[in-house]
């Protein structure tokens, strides 16, 4: 017969310990899935608090949520240039391929079951950062992917491509899921070492390389630069400055000075004249830096631009007008990334029909028979040949009643013939020139009300107006005319201001209702300026077609609405 005690043996220690094997599982199991978890996050390099619960089977990882930045260009080279040593391959940690400057925000709590179930915090970053840094390493925009992003916003299909490698294959930046974006827009980053990067040699963002039609590098000692040169000085050793070529004649020049030429000097430089080509950084307001490209820039002072610099308390026409050409100048090639944006008040100047063509026929840079017909025809010659033949009739009448007096007589009557015919003369030369004047007056009037031509046929006729004359070399395009033009406004103080106070005249004008008598007169004694101005709007005009719908559009755009992104 059984007895108690043998029940409590064969039975109940059996079910104790079936009672507690869960307990067992889920501590071993806790244990397992908790040393999986901290060897990933030392893999990751990740600073995390882990918590087991062995009884629920519950594993608790606080971990650091950053906000990142890129880091500097210069000052940090090395890293920038160079993928991470020890990047994260937990989900969510695409953000550690790259070297960034990272700043704790707060920390994240995840409950997980299984390893496989941890998630890396994504990283906070702007935007317009994170683009600008991909596209400096070498990343290319996706036309169709940033397009899709303006239009869809949130609801953008995941894995959507917004930059591709530089062998434009596969994707660097692409749309996350939503999981832990927090509203935000959520994006991931790749980046392979075999793709290749850009150097640090190379132009970027928000930068653009300007190149000068040809400037001479001149060393002037300091006992000599202050006498005159002449067009065919050589480099000497000493301070290094730059000047025009062809200056003019039996004048010195201006010491430690680039281009000083007055606004009726042509300008064509030597065919042995070196170039120095200029970068120029545009902020948000307008140009901020200005320094050579050179591999041997320490030897070049950083060009002073405080005469188109801009500031919110001290608006600067000048350098608003240089800001809005070299953003339109960049706009229409391949860069898509700019931080300043042209003003609405300017691109409708230029797009609107401001100077009319009889205005070009008598500033002499188009030919009449080029324009619409605008001004009234006379027909002088046959009036002429009429009086001509009417005066011949009455000499000859004349001579005829001569013959007929008395030699006293006949002396009197030619005296007084010629005395009429003398007088006649005169009248007809004074009544030619009240003619000439009031038909002059005339034309005028006619030319201000003629047809009004845009800014990209003006600047066609007076790109070859400026190179008849001698201001622009003859292989130069309108793009190459107008990026020389912007190279002498930073060189050059008193040339930048000619051409902003000539464009702020012409904006004036056109908004007063348009061209007058005056305004005519005075563009007539400043019209190599003006030439110069037009060129400019003919580029901002330009800029507004070419842009339209374009992939700088919809860039700008999705980086306005998106100030911060969720990357991870």
């Amino acid at each position: 017969m059984v007895s108690g005690p043998d029940v409590i043996t064969y039975f109940g220690v059996p079910i104790a310990v079936l009672g507690v094997a869960p307990i067992i599982y889920n501590t071993c199991s806790t244990l397992v899935t908790l040393a999986k978890v901290r060897r990933a996050l030392r893999h990751g390099r990740l600073a995390g608090i882990t918590r087991g619960d062995i009884v629920n089977h519950v594993i608790e990882v606080e971990l650091p949520r950053y906000t990142i930045a890129p880091l500097h260009r210069e000052e940090h080279s090395a890293e920038y240039w160079s993928l991470s040593r020890h990047p994260s391959e937990i989900p969510g940690g695409t953000w550690t391929t790259f070297n960034w400057k990272c700043h704790a925000i707060g920390l994240k709590t995840q409950r997980i079951d299984y390893a496989d179930q941890l998630r890396q915090p994504q990283a906070e970053i702007g935007f317009e950062e994170l683009v600008s840094f991909l596209l400096d390493l070498g990343g290319v925009p996706d036309p169709v992917g940033f397009r899709m992003l303006r239009a869809s916003g949130l609801w953008v299909p995941v894995g959507t491509v917004l930059l591709r490698s530089p062998n434009e294959e596969e994707a660097v930046l692409f749309v996350a899921p939503l999981d832990d974006s927090d509203g935000n827009l959520s994006l991931s980053v790749r980046w392979s070492s075999d793709w290749g990067m850009r150097d640090p040699a190379s132009l970027p963002p928000y930068w653009v390389l300007i190149k000068g039609a040809g400037v001479t590098v001149e060393s002037v000692d300091s006992t000599t630069k202050n006498e005159t040169q002449n067009s065919d000085d050589v480099t000497e050793k000493g301070e290094m400055t730059a000047g025009v070529a062809d200056p003019v004649e039996n004048q010195p020049k201006e010491d430690d000075e680039v281009c000083k030429t007055s606004k009726t000097d042509k300008y064509i430089p030597d065919a042995e004249d070196v170039t120095i080509d200029l970068r120029c950084q545009i902020g948000s307001l307008g140009i901020t830096t200005a320094i050579p490209d050179s591999s041997d820039s320490d030897l070049f002072d950083e060009f002073d631009i405080q005469h188109l610099e801009v500031s919110e308390v001290f608006p600067n026409t000048t350098g608003t007008w240089f800001a809005s050409t070299i953003t339109a100048l960049g706009t229409t090639s391949q860069t898509v990334l700019w931080s300043y944006k042209i003003s609405p008040e300017i691109l409708s100047f230029a797009k609107k029909d401001t100077i009319p063509c009889g205005i070009m026929v008598l500033l002499s840079v188009v030919a009449e028979d080029l324009t619409p017909e605008w001004s009234t025809q006379y027909n002088d010659a046959e009036e002429e040949r009429e009086a001509s033949f009417r005066q011949m009739r009455e000499n000859s009448r004349a001579l005829m009643n001569e013959t007929s007096l008395s030699p006293a007589d006949r002396a009197k009557a030619a005296a007084e013939r010629q005395m009429r015919t003398h007088d006649q003369y005169v009248d007809k030369m004074n009544a030619k020139r009240r003619r000439d004047a009031q038909r002059a007056e005339t034309r005028i009037v006619e030319a201000l009300q003629s047809p009004k031509w845009n800014a990209s046929l003006v600047a066609n006729h007076f790109l070859g107006w400026l190179k008849e004359k001698g201001h622009v070399q003859e292989s130069h395009d309108l793009r190459r005319a107008v990026e020389v033009t912007l190279w002498r406004m930073v060189c050059d103080a008193s040339y930048a201001a000619e051409i902003g106070s000539m464009l702020d005249s012409w904006k004036r004008l056109v908004d007063d209702g348009g061209m007058r008598k005056a305004d005519y007169l005075a563009l007539k004694g400043d019209l190599v300026p003006f030439a110069f101005a037009s060129l400019m709007v003919a580029v901002i005009a330009n800029s507004v077609t070419a842009a339209s719908g374009s992939l700088a559009v919809d860039l700008q755009e999705c980086v306005r609405v998106w100030k911060k992104v969720r990357l991870g």
